[in-house]
């Protein structure tokens, strides 16, 4: 059972009003929720030097080929599941580079199975399975930053001095004191006393989104601003594609479209060929040869 006491000294179980909601019309209730919004990104933003410095430490792990696996419950665990998720089509990488662990399991996507997070012990379980390696990098988000599941989660991952990152909304949290690297945007109180899917669950999405596509860039899954690492799985995915071709090589649609069948779908190996004058065959090497990063095959 959580302690009552000391849930109800967290900032993110306040309400950020005292106010009848109930008697509101939509549009002044709208206004309050909109301007409670205005202010994640400013609480975002005062903590992108210890975002950096989590996305700075993650890099040597995840190229030697670790896995970044998010761990949380209710909506921390929902929004982890997300990223983890949408690291696939953007950036091509296997469901094993980025995962996604909730408390409940799958179903706990659709539906809440919110007592699921009160088992510390089946957090630990749960990272057992996979298990865990050496370049894992574990990033608990909890908005109370007490969830048992999640602390459970983390505990383990350092009993076997796996990297741990906490995510939370509240300072001086119990998953930030048992992480290597703490990031505690602190939202504060919500329009909707206790409802951390409101303004605690919009700055969880931007810090989940900062970390895996700066992790990625870094990793050399981009090449300028461009998703060349995307997976062309479908007819708006092929057409992405066939333009960030055009856009990276300077060249007609209709050039790109036949770089793309030449590369047999691959955009960074159209991409090489074009700009490196190469055959299919020699790009592929360059491109093998850089570990996946373009500018590098590019480099005479």
């Amino acid at each position: 059972m959580a302690d009552p006491i000391k849930i109800d000294g967290l900032l993110t179980e306040k309400g950020l009003h005292t106010v009848p909601l109930e008697t509101l019309e939509p549009l002044t209730i709208l206004e309050l929720l909109n301007a409670a919004d205005q202010t994640v990104a400013q609480r975002v933003a005062e903590q992108l030097p210890v975002i950096a410095h989590a996305i700075e430490t993650m890099i040597p792990h995840i190229a030697a080929g670790g896995r970044l696996i998010y761990v949380g419950a209710g909506t921390s665990g929902r929004l982890g599941v997300l990223d983890a998720a949408e690291c696939l089509p953007t950036f091509g990488v296997d469901e094993a580079t980025v995962m996604g662990i909730i408390a409940g399991g799958d179903d706990a996507l659709r539906h809440a199975i919110e007592n699921a997070e009160d088992d510390t012990a089946q957090g630990r379980a749960d990272l057992e399975r996979l298990p865990l390696g050496i370049h894992d990098c574990v990033c608990g988000i909890s908005a109370s930053g007490r969830t048992p599941y999640v602390v459970g989660a983390l505990q383990y991952a350092r009993d076997l001095q796996v990297l741990t990152i906490a995510l939370t909304n509240n300072r001086h949290s119990d998953i930030g004191r048992i992480s290597n690297v703490a990031i505690e945007v602190e939202t504060g109180p919500e329009v909707l006393a206790g409802s951390t899917r409101l303004k605690a669950g919009s700055a969880q999405k931007m810090v989940l989104n900062m970390i895996s596509t700066t992790l990625m860039i870094r990793l050399g899954k981009t090449y300028n601003n461009l998703m060349v690492s995307l997976r062309a799985t479908n007819d708006k995915l092929v057409y992405r594609a066939k333009r960030i071709i055009a856009e990276a090589c300077e060249c007609s649609f209709l050039h790109a479209e036949a770089l793309f069948e030449e590369a047999q779908g691959d955009v960074k190996t159209a991409i090489i060929m074009e700009k490196g004058n190469l055959s299919y065959e020699a790009a592929l090497q360059r491109l093998t040869a850089s570990q996946g990063n373009v500018r590098k095959a590019l480099q005479p």
